[in-house]
């Protein structure tokens, strides 16, 4: 018997790197689970890892009219949700003079439009007692360089945990965020090849566990927000190593 054996679950970004752990996580503890991307060759991937009880559903965060499709998707895969979690984003490193309107707005549009109305699509699914979790990122209470467009929308969003909370806690659904640290995904490799090795250096350094997390480290912290802790509204749970506490 699992911990989340009957329950379901919603992972926006839930293909690859964090989503996919989280996604993992309550697999194997139970859950059936849905996650999203936006690439179909990693979708396959991820469903071929997850097994019989999750399904992989190409969507795209940005687009208002593909997360309406994914709420009827859900409806007709789950009828009603326990957990949903808004994990879907992309990076930003660009100094600030270099950053561009079109840089500025794809940022907003998948790491704080697409999560707005993510909730607001699949509230409406979700059960009495539920948990929403939003992942944002210890760069919106730091000032790292070059990261000026990416923390402003993950501040918004953390910013969002509370008013989202507020807002939803009358029907039943607590909203919570859990915000990573330098965990190796291998995104950075991916987004900023020519700066991968010097950042993660960097961030090494600056950690008091002098290394980075696993995504297996991050995905309990998601579990409890979302399942676990249901006397707690609002929080934003640091998984980073203490490196924004110390």
């Amino acid at each position: 018997m699992g911990r989340y054996d009957g329950k379901t679950a919603v992972i926006t970004g839930g293909s690859s790197g964090l989503g996919l752990a989280a996604a993992r996580h309550l697999v194997d503890e139970g859950a059936r689970v849905l996650v999203t991307g936006r690439t179909q060759e990693t979708l396959d991937d991820a469903a071929a890892q997850l097994g019989g009880r999750a399904v992989a559903v190409r969507s795209d965060t940005s687009s208002l009219t593909e997360i309406e499709a994914l709420a009827e998707r859900v409806r007709a895969e789950f009828g009603t949700v326990d957990a949903l979690v808004v994990n879907a984003g992309i990076g930003s490193f660009d100094p600030f003079d270099a950053v561009t309107e079109q840089t500025f707005d794809d940022v907003f549009a998948i790491n704080t439009k697409g999560p707005f109305f993510t909730v607001q699509k699949m509230a409406p699914l979700m059960a009495e007692g539920s948990g929403v979790v939003l992942t944002t990122s210890t760069a919106n209470q730091t000032g790292w360089d070059a990261l000026s467009v990416y923390s402003a929308s993950k501040a918004a969003l953390r910013s969002m945990a509370r008013t989202l909370s507020r807002e939803l806690l009358p029907r039943g659904i607590r909203v919570n965020a859990v915000s990573p640290g330098s965990i190796d995904t291998g995104k950075l490799e991916k987004e900023v090849p020519e700066r991968a090795a010097e950042l993660k250096a960097a961030f090494t350094a600056s950690n008091p566990m002098q290394r980075f997390g696993k995504p297996s480290e991050f995905a309990p912290a998601v579990a409890f927000l979302a399942f676990d802790a249901t006397f707690v509204a609002g929080v934003e749970l640091v998984v980073d190593g203490g490196d924004s506490q110390l």
